[in-house]
């Protein structure tokens, strides 16, 4: 596999365990005042329904990746490289720097973080 699909996946991989770790940390504070008992937990629906979640979260973080990165390439923090990767400004001028990094790691695409 090429460098940048194993990048791909792996940034994929991130964000659905970090939301997965979110849904679980809500179900534990919301588990107390929930209704159900817990064999509703360990049922094929619950267990769809928490996927669908995954990859929901999944599909909203690339949304907001992307329009950050829409928005740093407005405002020139993003420019494309004459290599023909990405390059990002510093984060002291592009505010949202790690949200476009994560939609050039999302996307495959090469990228170099810039010092200026």
């Amino acid at each position: 596999m090429k460098p940048a699909t194993i990048d791909m996946l792996r940034a994929h991989l991130l964000v659905a365990s970090l939301t997965a770790a979110g849904i679980e940390a809500l179900l534990c504070i919301a588990w107390p005042v929930l209704p159900v008992s817990r064999a509703f937990f360990a049922s094929t629906s619950f267990r769809l329904f928490a996927l669908a979640l995954i990859v929901g979260g999944v599909l909203v973080a690339r949304e907001f990746a992307h329009a950050a990165f829409e928005l740093a390439v407005q405002r020139h923090h993003a420019i494309p490289a004459a290599s023909g990767a990405w390059q990002v400004a510093a984060a002291a001028e592009c505010p949202r720097r790690w949200l476009v990094v994560l939609h050039l790691r999302l996307t495959g695409q090469p990228f170099v973080l810039s010092g200026h």
